[in-house]
C-alpha cells in the first residue's frame, strides 16, 4: 500500500492497473480489502483505487476527536489531486455511498459516473423533524457500551437489533462475508468506532436535485426496507439515476454477490468508458 500524509494522519490506500480512474469508498468499520471481488474484476480495464478511511485498516488513528462525513470526503478530494484523477467513477457502499453522495453534492458535474451500493441518506435511515436528531443522540449511550463490550461485540448488537427488525440477515446472507466484517470490526479501537459511528449519525445529506453525474444504486434484497426507501427517494433526486436489487444479498451487497454486482457496474459504466 502506498501513503498520503495529511495533517493529522496519514491515509493508506491501493492503485492497480491502468485507464480512467474508478475509485471504491468502503463502508464502516471495514476496510478497502472488502472492494476485492471489484479490485479482480476492473484492475485489468481502470485504474482501480481503494483506500482505508481513517479510523479504519490500515490508515487507522488520526487526531480529531471527532469524524464527519465530510472529513472523509476532505480526505477523498485529497486523494484525487494527490494521484492527478480527473473524472473519477466513484463506487461507495454504505459509509462510502454516502462520501460519494457527499462528493457529487460539491462537485455536480466532475464525476464520470457513481456507483453506490448499499446506499444510505442518513443514519437511522428515517426522517426526524428538524432539531430532534441531536436530541436523540445515541452516542452517550454508545460510549457506555463501549467501554463494556468492545467495537465487535458492540457491532454485533447492533446487527441484531436490525435483525429484530426486519426479520433478516442484514449484512450478509454469506456467513464467510459476515465472518471477515466481523473481524475487520475487531481490528478497530474503541475510541475509533465511537468517531465513525458519530460521523454517520451526524450527516445531514443535501438534495442532489443539482447533480448530474450518472448515478446507479444497488441494494441486496435482504436490506433494511428504510434504507431501500432511502434508495428510492435518492434516485428520484438524481437527474441521470437508477436503482437495481439484488436477490440473494445483504448490505454488503457487493461481495454476497460479487460477480452480478460486477456485471451490473460493467455494464453501468460503459458509456462513461473514455
Amino acid at each position: 500500500m502506498a501513503t498520503l500524509p495529511l495533517e493529522d494522519g496519514t491515509l493508506w490506500y491501493e492503485t492497480h492497473g491502468d485507464g480512467q480512474p474508478l475509485v471504491f469508498i468502503h463502508g464502516g468499520w471495514m476496510n478497502g480489502q472488502a472492494w476485492t471481488p471489484q479490485v479482480e474484476r476492473f484492475a485489468d480495464e481502470y485504474q482501480v483505487v481503494t483506500l482505508d478511511v481513517r479510523g479504519h485498516g490500515k490508515t487507522g488513528a488520526t487526531e480529531p476527536s471527532q469524524y464527519s462525513i465530510e472529513l472523509f470526503t476532505d480526505d477523498l478530494e485529497a486523494l484525487l489531486a494527490h494521484l492527478d484523477l480527473e473524472a473519477p467513477i466513484l463506487c461507495g457502499l454504505s459509509l462510502g455511498s454516502m462520501v460519494t453522495q457527499e462528493f457529487l453534492d460539491r462537485h455536480p458535474d466532475r464525476a464520470a459516473g457513481a456507483v453506490l451500493g448499499g446506499a444510505v441518506r442518513s443514519m437511522p435511515p428515517m426522517d426526524l423533524p428538524p432539531g430532534m436528531k441531536p436530541l436523540l443522540s445515541p452516542m452517550p449511550a454508545l460510549t457506555t457500551s463501549l467501554s463494556m463490550m468492545g467495537p465487535e461485540t458492540m457491532f454485533r448488537s447492533l446487527l441484531l437489533s436490525i435483525q429484530a427488525t426486519t426479520g433478516e440477515q442484514w449484512l450478509s446472507i454469506d456467513p464467510s462475508v459476515r465472518a471477515t466484517a466481523l473481524d475487520a470490526v475487531g481490528e478497530i479501537s474503541r475510541d475509533e468506532f465511537r468517531k465513525v459511528f458519530g460521523a454517520l449519525y451526524r450527516y445531514e445529506p443535501s438534495e442532489l436535485t443539482h447533480v448530474e453525474t450518472p448515478a446507479l444504486v444497488i441494494h441486496g434484497e435482504q436490506e433494511a426496507p428504510l434504507v431501500k426507501r432511502q434508495g428510492r427517494q435518492l434516485v428520484s433526486e438524481l437527474a441521470a439515476g437508477e436503482r437495481l436489487e439484488l436477490s440473494n444479498s445483504g448490505h454488503l451487497v457487493n461481495q454476497d454477490r460479487p460477480n452480478a454486482f460486477n456485471a451490473a457496474t460493467a455494464s453501468f459504466l460503459e458509456p462513461t468508458a473514455q
